[in-house]
């Protein structure tokens, strides 16, 4: 499935394939990749022991750093932290912690992923980017209004004309 990844200091967007594993305990993104695409990789204070599927050591040794970005699929955005490891050909895993979180309806035969039972933290985090965006359109719709309504020499004293400071009765001074 294709996923999208934000830089926090850049807010570059960066396509990229995720493999969903169940058995994989964590998320993880690979090393090569997040060097190369420019992530900010933050090294771990205590190293994450890797173990292979027989329990044996994985010869890569431990996990010694992670990424902070934001992961968006399917309407829904949500910081998350990658560690990372050298996963060879395959750039992101999302493993068990993702899925419990999200619970996707995944059709294997049609490679389809649903977002549709997702827990109610996915909802609010929803609900609340829907209100950011709604209150960005409202803050370019005021702009916006402000310019036709308002002489250009005045527009740089824009805040009082907003709805909300021209309802304000103004401190009566004795």
């Amino acid at each position: 499935m294709r996923v999208g990844l934000e830089k926090l200091e850049s807010h570059e967007r960066i396509a990229v394939k995720a493999l969903l594993d169940s058995g994989a305990t964590g998320l993880f993104m690979d090393t090569t990749f997040a060097r190369e695409k420019g992530f900010k990789i933050e090294k771990l204070k205590n190293p994450l022991l890797v173990r292979n599927v027989d329990g044996t050591v994985n010869v890569e040794g431990a996990i010694t750093h992670q990424v902070e970005c934001n992961m968006f699929f399917k309407g829904h955005i949500e910081r998350v932290r990658m560690n990372i490891y050298n996963l060879g050909k395959t750039e992101v895993i999302l493993g068990m912690p993702w899925l419990a979180a999200h619970n996707p309806e995944i059709d294997w035969e049609k490679e389809e992923v649903e977002m549709t039972r997702c827990s109610s933290i996915c909802r609010k985090r929803k609900q609340e980017e829907k209100r950011k965006e709604v209150k960005k359109v409202e803050r370019d719709e005021n702009k916006e209004t402000l310019k036709k309504l308002v002489s250009k020499r005045f527009w740089r004293w824009g805040k009082v004309f907003r709805k909300k400071k021209s309802e304000r009765i103004p401190v009566q001074k004795t």
